[in-house]
């Protein structure tokens, strides 16, 4: 029905000396309308909360703190009014073997003392690995990592575009730190072997 306050205006008019001075009507909020007899769920405001789920696509290449905007998924606006948007942080959760800095991605392997020196070959897992096993356990694990013979501990290599995805396009690097694991404990027979080594 009409409001009574404002007579369906919306706004109130009042004298405040020499001028004339327009406000919201606060009865009917500016609608101009107020409900007679309200719903006893919603109270007369015309809509009611409730939980939805949504699919969200998450664009390669997030970080923590990015939004991602939902239009037309927020809240219902006064009066049945349009619905606004919805937005939703990004915090991205830690990887059990990666790294990351920017679009840069750092990693560690360790390999035994003879592999150093005389060369080996890896299979270090990437980004699209973990997301064709989660898809078909029975895709490529990872990629072969060569590692030269003579590299030294905490030597690095750099693996062009097998980084983070950026948002705009392009790609970072992975970086793979090399730690050259020497043995603690020696059998008689090995001890014996890195002597003869070290002699020669």
């Amino acid at each position: 029905v009409t409001c009574p306050t404002c007579r369906g205006a919306g706004q109130v008019t009042f004298q405040q000396g020499f001028f004339s001075v327009a406000r919201t009507c606060s009865h009917c909020r500016g609608t101009g309308r107020i409900v007679a007899e309200p719903c006893k769920t919603c109270r007369g405001e015309g809509h009611v909360a409730v939980e939805r789920t949504l699919q969200i696509r998450i664009p390669a290449g997030v970080d923590n703190g990015t939004r991602v905007q939902l239009s037309g998924q927020g809240e219902i606006g006064p009066g049945g009014g349009q619905p606004g948007d919805l937005y939703v942080e990004i915090h991205v959760a830690p990887h059990p073997t990666f790294t990351r800095q920017g679009a840069e991605l750092q990693c560690t392997v360790s390999v035994p003392m003879t592999a150093a020196a005389l060369g080996t070959t890896l299979t270090l897992p990437t980004l699209e690995a973990d997301l064709a096993e989660s898809v078909d356990p029975t895709a490529e694990t990872g990629f072969q990592l060569e590692i030269r013979p003579g590299t030294q501990s905490g030597s690095e290599q750099v693996l062009r575009g097998r980084g983070v995805p950026g948002l705009r396009g392009g790609r970072g690097d992975l970086v793979v730190t090399v730690l050259v694991d020497t043995p603690t404990r020696l059998d008689p027979r090995q001890e014996e072997l890195l002597r003869e080594l070290a002699a020669i």
